[in-house]
């Protein structure tokens, strides 16, 4: 199955491993392969997660306090958000 990031997905992630890094140097790699890990399982087992609202599905993250939101379309899957749980909770609702 193909993968398709959001762009503003791919920005947030970002952002957070150069956070992690900044507070602990090798945090932030933690994290990204933490991340990795859930977006293997993602392709993996596509429909194991729950929706939440408009076929769109969330999976956390193990050890970092993050969920990862997509969509299933065929054979693409798309990453829609990589979300901090204790933020914003509605903010990526926009994206498609």
């Amino acid at each position: 199955m193909k993968l398709r990031f959001h762009p503003e997905a791919v920005l947030e992630l970002r952002e957070a491993i150069f956070y992690y890094e900044h507070r602990q140097i090798g945090l932030g790699k933690q994290l990204n392969q933490e991340i990795k890990s859930t977006v293997e399982l993602i392709k993996a087992h596509s429909q194991a997660w729950i929706i939440i609202g408009n076929n769109i599905r969330r999976t956390l993250v193990r050890r970092f306090p993050y969920g990862v939101l997509y969509t299933v379309e065929k054979d693409e899957i798309h990453i829609l958000a990589i979300m901090h749980l204790n933020r914003e909770p509605n903010y990526w609702k926009d994206r498609s």
